[in-house]
């Protein structure tokens, strides 16, 4: 299905968000995810469907200082 990250397009087979993160091997702890402008908290990733043209945003933690 083709959907939208951080403003790019892109294709994926995941259908939920766990999956998503899997697919782009985001790390397990600092990365915080918004469908349609509502955060999905990490606890729900699995089980989270993601539609077509669901617009997504991926936000990383940066360290340092």
């Amino acid at each position: 299905m083709k959907i939208r990250i951080n403003n790019r397009d892109m294709e994926t087979n995941a259908t939920d968000v766990y999956h998503l993160s899997e697919e782009l091997q985001l790390p397990e702890k600092g990365v915080a995810i918004a469908i349609n402008g509502s955060i999905v908290p990490r606890g729900e990733w699995d089980g989270h469907a993601i539609k077509q043209w669901d617009n997504i945003t991926v936000i990383k933690a940066a360290f340092g200082g």
